[in-house]
């Protein structure tokens, strides 16, 4: 695992879009369709803004990329602004040129969401090996939606989510916790570790209990984000104030800054 300490967000935000636009335009290389990761949420904003602009300004094409989502919230009706479908379109994908048949996620508003689950992880695994996931953490430390106690091998399912991540993901939706669903389908952590590159993101002092537990602690289902301990390209990149309670933070600032100049992310 590559831990990358910078002093802003906005500086985490460039390095995320290095990575992710360095993952996806390698597996294009390569040719045949390449599958991006997408998660939602807050961390991945600036980066999300940093590969707009690339696209917008310097000519950064997307153009061959299947996008799949890490989750969905369980009984919003389709086209729900805060559907993750509809979240990641306005904040990305729409923008990137990206057709929204190539946008995929897990489908939250089906009849029968257990069996949308399988489905979801069925669609995954036919797509091939995701080239680079984006991820956040959870101040509880889940990925995902696997929240504490999920197990390590864990496939596409449905989750319920903690009271505190409803209370959390409240603001997206006019501050009424009530108005947050009680279930999601999420990607689990063992279909989560099947991409090839993992990218995760996480700034902010709420969120360097999570990220020292992830990367310095034991591997446990207490902190989903500690599986990413197992999994062999993993580039994490924080801001100070997340990175502030990681004892090893000397060497990996050392470890950056002696970096190969063709080491890449």
């Amino acid at each position: 695992m590559e831990v990358v300490l910078l002093p802003t967000a906005q500086d985490c935000g460039r390095v995320v879009a290095d990575a992710v636009a360095g993952s996806v335009l390698a597996a294009l290389a390569r040719g045949g369709p390449v599958v991006l990761g997408l998660a939602t949420g807050s961390s991945p904003l600036l980066a999300y803004r940093e590969l707009l602009r690339r696209h917008r300004d310097e000519g950064l094409s997307f153009a061959g990329v299947h996008a799949f989502l890490l989750d969905e919230y369980v009984g919003l009706p389709a086209g729900h602004p805060e559907s993750y479908r509809e979240v990641i379109r306005r904040e990305l994908t729409d923008s990137l040129g990206l057709d929204p048949a190539v946008v995929h996620g897990p489908d939250g508003s089906a009849a029968d969401p257990l069996q949308a689950a399988r489905d979801y992880e069925q669609q995954l695994l036919a797509a091939g090996p995701v080239a680079v996931q984006v991820l956040g953490i959870g101040a509880n430390g889940h990925l995902g939606f696997n929240e504490p106690g999920s197990s390590l091998a864990s496939r596409t399912r449905i989750k319920t989510l903690t009271e505190q991540t409803r209370v959390d993901n409240a603001r997206f939706f006019g501050g009424d916790v009530e108005a947050v669903p009680r279930h999601v389908i999420t990607q689990g952590l063992g279909t989560i570790l099947g991409a090839q590159h993992l990218v995760l993101v996480a700034t902010g002092e709420r969120k360097a209990e999570a990220v020292a537990a992830a990367v310095e602690g034991p591997l446990t289902a207490s902190c989903p984000g500690s599986v990413l301990q197992l999994h062999p390209h993993v580039t994490l990149v924080v801001d100070e104030a997340a990175g502030s309670r990681l004892a090893r933070a000397a060497h990996y600032r050392y470890v950056l800054g002696h970096k190969l100049a063709d080491q890449g992310w």
